[in-house]
């Protein structure tokens, strides 16, 4: 079944004909005119039954109760599939979703007739919104082993709503985004929570064609191969991102990768935590794959005798991997993953005060880490969800956090409480299909502490527990990539040069030889250059020098030093350089400078290829 849903001010139709011969009979066929109402273009299709039925006017009653709309026009379409259901099985299929209806005002448009039709929809971000239901997707959930936070999440009332940098909050119908379109984009995925992808993002071809990752298939979804390209970026952002963390006072751990699902501790929390699990059964336990490293930390911490003076007490682990079973119609390229790579740190805090001023610093570390990793402010949303009772004690925490970013954000207020935290927030990256990513989260725990018993003694020598945080000021690393090839692909569409920040480009600088009498020469230059610290390689193939030039273009290589008898000659550099696309002249102290400028303070790793392009197997991808 496929609905088109739009929430109007207004829909005025006609019934002009009947199209088919099974068309409903109508008596007097005129115009309605209906206002304040929800309209739903409903296509059913060959296989749909009443399970399908069901299910979709039980998303269309959940969403109609988020806007406040209690009015629905049931309106039989067509045009939205070419595999239509029989005619009488899509007429008793619209009464049932009509009767199932009971509780609004619902009507239909008569079925099968010809009609013009005019509407006028209203303005706000969740006005209109798209469903495919089918009956792969009815009982999905329930058919694995999913947690009660996840069948909780699909229940949440959530009360969305805009708040300013001077706090001010609006209602999402009333807010005007036309300064703010990715935040409108942000704000109709997480009303939708339409996960799902219908195309591939331009990532995928990018990933493929730099031969940085691919899929796997002799694996589960969502689980990637990286070539030694993307091993490289991978391994230099995770440096990077350790870096940054220990810098900040985290204290880096190693937990393992599976756990005993009946371990008391466990039970409860995967009651806690929307994720869905692997399950492995060995030797009589049955185990899982870890989907967090909370947990792994959270018993480190069970076994450690603390004070107040040692809070807040930070720990952190990089975890390479975690495993979510994420639904297969989600998964796509580096974006949303089975198996992905987390820098996760917990801040143990004494009280409330302590952990709102942790979460600034955090806020700001995130904030940081991201620039630094390519990705800039004008690229993410910010999104923050907390309890209603947590926004009247710390308004004025939530409001620093928001006037920091500096822009409008999502908010999402819960009346009551659904999970182990009462605020987080995220950065989230809009990519070039509309689709929503977080990358750098908080969230300030209340439950953990007591669930795993970890303590430390306050002021008055009282044994508490602690206020955690969860921290990745990240997000995942693989999304990560993944947000940088669609900043690529968008600079490439709008006729800018895609290219990765220099300190992530696997080969900084491209030695190319005219003729081989260069070769000796290329090779002592590769060496002087690579001695101080710089990816350097040398296309030594037997290819014309126009195909070569042409082919690290397409690498996004920086810097490219074509080497003739002129340049053998010369004390300076003659260096092609991608970002102007111009030649210029430079000693090679200057070339050294300009490159360690751009890579300062970053990790360096050698090639993860061999240095002589006539030496590396090609590719097939």
């Amino acid at each position: 079944m496929r609905i088109l849903q739009l929430h109007c001010d207004s829909i005025e139709y006609t019934p002009t004909k009947k199209e088919i011969k099974s068309a409903e009979d109508i008596e007097n066929p005129e115009t309605k005119t209906l206002e304040e109402i929800v309209v739903a273009f409903v296509a059913i299709e060959d296989g749909d039954d009443l399970s399908v039925a069901k299910n979709a006017i039980s998303q269309i009653k959940n969403s109609m109760e988020k806007i406040g709309c209690k009015k629905l026009l049931l309106y039989p379409y067509a045009h939205l599939s070419s595999n239509l259901a029989k005619p009488s099985v899509a007429m008793a299929l619209l009464k049932e979703m009509e009767s199932s209806a009971s509780e609004l005002e619902v009507s239909h448009s008569p079925f099968g007739w010809t009609k013009s039709y005019n509407l006028k929809v209203k303005g706000h971000p969740l006005a209109e919104s798209s469903k495919v239901i089918t009956k792969d997707s009815v009982g999905s959930e329930d058919e694995e082993d999913t947690s009660e936070a996840l069948k909780s999440e699909s229940k949440i009332r959530s009360y969305w709503k805009i708040m300013t940098p001077d706090g001010t909050l609006t209602n999402l119908d009333d807010f005007d985004f036309s300064n703010h379109k990715k935040l409108e984009i942000l704000a109709k995925y997480e009303y939708a929570k339409q996960r799902k992808v219908d195309e591939p993002p331009p990532h995928v071809a990018l990933m493929k064609k730099l031969a940085i990752a691919d899929y796997e298939p002799a694996s589960d979804s969502g689980n990637m191969r990286f070539y030694p390209n993307g091993r490289l970026i991978k391994s230099l952002i995770e440096q990077y991102v350790n870096d940054r963390v220990k810098e900040y006072g985290g204290y880096e751990v190693e937990t393992p990768i599976m756990y005993d699902s009946e371990h008391p501790s466990m039970v409860s929390y995967f009651n806690r935590f929307p994720a869905r699990q692997y399950n492995i059964d060995s030797e009589g336990k049955k185990l899982f794959l870890r989907f967090a490293a909370c947990f792994g930390q959270f018993l480190i911490a069970n076994h450690f005798q603390m004070s107040y003076k040692n809070l807040p007490y930070k720990l952190y682990e990089l975890t390479r991997y975690s495993f979510r079973r994420e639904q297969s119609g989600e998964l796509v390229g580096l974006r949303r993953l089975r198996a992905f790579t987390m820098p996760d740190c917990h801040a143990f805090c004494k009280d409330f005060e302590q952990a709102v001023d942790e979460v600034k610093i955090r806020f700001d570390l995130s904030q940081s880490v991201l620039h630094e990793l390519g990705i800039e402010e004008s690229d993410y949303e910010m999104a923050i969800r907390f309890t209603e009772d947590f926004y009247n004690d710390h308004k004025s925490a939530i409001e620093e956090l928001v006037k920091k970013h500096g822009r409008p954000v999502l908010v999402e207020m819960w009346k009551e409480r659904f999970f182990y935290f009462v605020l987080k927030w995220e950065f989230n990256f809009i990519d070039n299909l509309g689709k929503a990513s977080a990358l750098s989260t908080d969230q300030i725990d209340v439950e953990n502490g007591n669930r795993y018993d970890i303590e430390f003694v306050d002021e008055n020598n009282v044994a508490k527990n602690p206020i955690i945080l969860h921290n990745s000021p990240s997000g995942a690393i693989e999304r990560i990539i993944y947000a940088l090839l669609e900043k690529a692909a968008k600079d490439s569409k709008e006729g800018k040069k895609p290219q990765f920040p220099l300190w992530l480009s696997p080969t900084q600088v491209r030695v190319i030889p005219l003729k081989e009498e260069f070769y000796a020469f290329c090779e002592k230059l590769s060496e002087k250059i690579s001695s101080n610290n710089i990816r350097v390689d040398v296309d030594d193939r037997n290819e014309s020098i126009g195909k070569r030039i042409r082919e690290a273009e397409k690498e996004w290589i920086r810097y490219i030093l074509v080497i003739g008898e002129k340049e053998a000659n010369s004390e300076n550099l003659s260096i092609r350089d991608r970002q102007t696309g111009n030649v210029r002249e430079l000693s090679f102290d200057d070339f050294l400078n300009e490159i360690n400028e751009q890579t300062k303070g970053k990790p360096f790793t050698g090639l993860n290829l061999p240095k002589n392009l006539s030496k590396r197997p090609q590719l097939m991808v």
